[in-house]
């Protein structure tokens, strides 16, 4: 392994450049955490009248510019360069070397600042405790957010959930607030609490979110329900309904990201906007049930549990785009496939499942931990796999491919039945071999978010 943990690089030049500034929102998590970011900067962009949003996330999708967005929109090879060459040639000038990560880090927080946002949505990279977002001054975090922790990145955060909770939940600002989103694993509330208590932190909650019918006054034309033959149609947005204390009143919205867990995420976005206006952190009348609601519809988080229909040899192929990198996260996908097919059973008799698959190399996480929830799905399924390799990310040598041979192996064990694409493809051989194979079948591209960014390239072009 070639990270080091330690913030003692990053802080160091950290001092050779402009003060950071910027009030700041920082979300930690193992799964979720990305989405809510998502919701928060869309909700607090969608503000009356509207606020400027600066938002970090990693790792980029398919470049490094789309990690560092401002206003919705990633930012622009020359602001990032601009930037990124003031951090490079400070690191030299003081004989500071730091990480790539770190680069970017220090990277997103200067264009930020030159950028006079409003609020910045800051989302830590791994970890939370030594993690480059954590050098954020005190006086900078309005909030800190804790998303669903699960086990992931073991050989570096620890082998046990406490010791995972620990150390994310080790962004908690003294005397500021947390707001602390729905955990699978008890230790994780009661670990959470002990290190907020221990900087005199409050500790919010996430707050409920539930599925309400349909409302043609509220949310217009009801949309097609999802369906494959004879025509296509994507599943339609939920509508949900939650009450905002702050604001003693209900919002009704339209959520756009698919899977039962996204109930959950923005339940702690909505934690955190309820507690930026009952904690007087944003301005009053900024937000409204209106404004939240629009916020919530305009969210975008593309590669997860996205629909996509891609033109191949003049044919339109949907594929269902999902970077479940983590048993947690396999299994939210195996909740939302299950959930698709049973919503079939009436028109498909056997429906089949071609998935298209890669995986990093990390260890202590096995293949199997992180496969075995896709072929568990329940009903009349065939499983057709291609495993498939991804792009190395750049500046990360670190991450390496699952081998193909293990990942074969392991699918075999798991569906006996299965069929499985012979020889090593490329993408997207691997999408015309899915193309011919599918009928009226589901296409699914999962695992690493570094093939969900291969995806999004080939997407591209053509």
């Amino acid at each position: 392994m070639s990270i080091d943990l330690t913030l003692d690089r990053i802080r160091n030049l950290s001092h050779h450049l402009p003060p950071y500034t910027r009030p700041t929102i920082h979300v930690a998590g193992t799964n979720g955490k990305g989405s809510v970011a998502a919701f928060v900067s869309s909700i607090l962009s969608a503000s009356d009248p509207p606020s400027s949003v600066g938002r970090f996330n990693s790792p980029h999708l398919v470049s490094v510019h789309d990690s560092i967005v401002i206003g919705g929109r990633k930012i622009t090879p020359e602001v990032y360069s601009a930037a990124s060459t003031l951090v490079e040639a400070t690191s030299k000038e003081y004989d500071l070397p730091i990480s790539s990560f770190e680069k970017l880090t220090l990277t997103a927080l200067i264009i930020f600042e030159q950028a006079r946002v409003d609020f910045v949505v800051l989302e830590v990279g791994m970890g939370g405790r030594l993690d480059a977002t954590n050098i954020i001054p005190d006086e900078s975090i309005l909030l800190s957010a804790l998303a669903a922790v699960d086990l992931d990145h073991q050989a570096f955060l620890g082998t046990t959930i406490a010791a995972i909770a620990n150390e994310k939940a080790a962004i908690a600002r003294k005397g500021k607030p947390f707001v602390l989103g729905y955990q699978a694993h008890d230790e994780v509330e009661r670990v959470a609490r002990e290190v907020v208590a221990s900087v005199d932190g409050i500790v919010f909650g996430a707050l409920p979110v539930s599925v309400r019918p349909w409302n043609a006054s509220a949310d217009g034309p009801e949309p097609p329900s999802f369906s494959i033959s004879p025509a296509w149609h994507s599943p339609p947005p939920l509508p949900v309904r939650a009450y905002i204390p702050a604001l003693s009143q209900d919002i009704l919205a339209r959520l756009p990201l698919h899977g039962d867990h996204q109930l959950q995420n923005l339940g702690l976005a909505l934690g955190v906007v309820d507690t930026l206006i009952s904690q007087h952190l944003i301005p009053p009348d900024r937000l409204t049930p209106a404004t939240i609601a629009e916020g919530i519809k305009q969210t975008k988080w593309p590669g997860r549990l996205s629909f996509h229909s891609v033109n191949l040899d003049g044919q339109e192929l949907p594929v269902l785009v999902d970077g479940a990198h983590n048993p947690a996260s396999s299994e939210s996908l195996a909740r939302y496939l299950t959930y698709l097919v049973s919503s079939l059973k009436s028109t498909e008799q056997c429906i089949a499942i071609t998935y298209i698959l890669a995986l990093s190399h990390s260890p202590p996480k096995r293949p199997r931990e992180t496969l075995a929830p896709l072929f568990s799905i329940a009903g009349p399924l065939r499983f057709r796999v291609a495993v498939v390799s991804f792009s190395p990310p750049e500046g990360m040598p670190w991450v390496k491919m699952e081998d193909s041979l293990v990942m074969k192996e392991t699918v075999r064990s798991l569906s006996p039945d299965v069929v499985i694409c012979e020889g090593d493809r490329g993408l997207l051989d691997a999408l015309k071999w899915a193309n011919e194979l599918s009928g009226n079948g589901l296409i699914v591209l999962a695992g690493s978010l570094y093939l969900v960014a291969d995806f999004y390239r080939l997407f591209k072009k053509i």
